[in-house]
């Protein structure tokens, strides 16, 4: 038998603004908070929204603290890159275990995850999971399916099923490095013959919504692949049952 899982879910950024706030120059909306709530309530789990915390040690560490005392697992976006303002990563070491930071993935390489505790110190008062996602809309979404929502699918007790891929064929030239596995978007087609061919959706930029927006599926391109030629063959994870 296992209970409702209830996630705890806040962005940071001193520049960030909720929907419906005035902008004023140097600020933008925070998109990232309502993205999170949609794939979140797609699973069923129960949230609570922290709403935007200030980029400061205090303001993230009374966050983290209630956060933790109220949920089962807490996500934030941003904060866990190398900026002056990015505590996440130093606020971890001291209120729990980190057990990765920074996963060679593109998007979404500024990646921590590990348990934090509510207490004055790690291993002391109320804990949970921490998934410290980065702040790039597009790579809060890719981390967000391809690592967290396995996780709080076998913490809610959800029986594992591998997300399906497809094998499809490149109508166009993609640019990738090896030593990473990329997630690009694009969008496929199904012929008449049964068989799929896909394209991206243009520039890649983890900032760009419109690259998701725009397409139906990721292109998975392996660690150790390199540039992708058209005619090629990738595997492609439709949005359908995804998204």
């Amino acid at each position: 038998m296992f209970k409702r899982l209830t996630v705890a879910f806040f962005s940071t950024g001193d520049e960030l603004r909720s929907v419906g706030e005035t902008l004023a120059p140097g600020t933008l909306y925070d998109s990232n908070r309502y993205t999170l709530f949609a794939m979140l309530k797609r699973l069923g789990v129960q949230t609570i929204d922290l709403g935007i915390v200030r980029d400061d040690r205090a303001s993230l560490n009374d966050a983290l603290r209630r956060a933790t005392q109220a949920a089962d697992v807490v996500i934030s976006s941003s904060g866990v890159s190398v900026g002056d303002a990015d505590f996440t990563p130093e606020l971890m070491n001291s209120l729990g275990d980190v057990a990765f930071w920074k996963i060679a993935m593109r998007p979404g390489r500024p990646l921590a995850f590990g348990r934090i505790w509510s207490g004055p110190r790690a291993g002391t008062g109320e804990s949970a999971l921490f998934f410290g996602l980065p702040g790039s809309p597009v790579a809060v979404m890719a981390t967000f399916y391809f690592i967290v929502r396995a996780a709080l699918l076998a913490m809610s007790g959800a029986t594992h099923k591998s997300t399906l891929r497809i094998r499809a064929t490149c109508a166009g030239p993609m640019k990738k490095r090896a030593g990473r596995t990329e997630f690009q978007r694009g969008i496929a087609t199904r012929h008449d013959d049964g068989g799929w061919s896909v394209v991206t959706t243009g520039p890649q930029g983890s900032g760009l919504l419109s690259s998701m927006s725009e397409a139906n599926c990721f292109i998975v391109l392996e660690h150790a692949r390199s540039d992708v030629d058209a005619g090629d063959e990738v595997e492609i994870v439709p949005f359908d049952g995804l998204i």
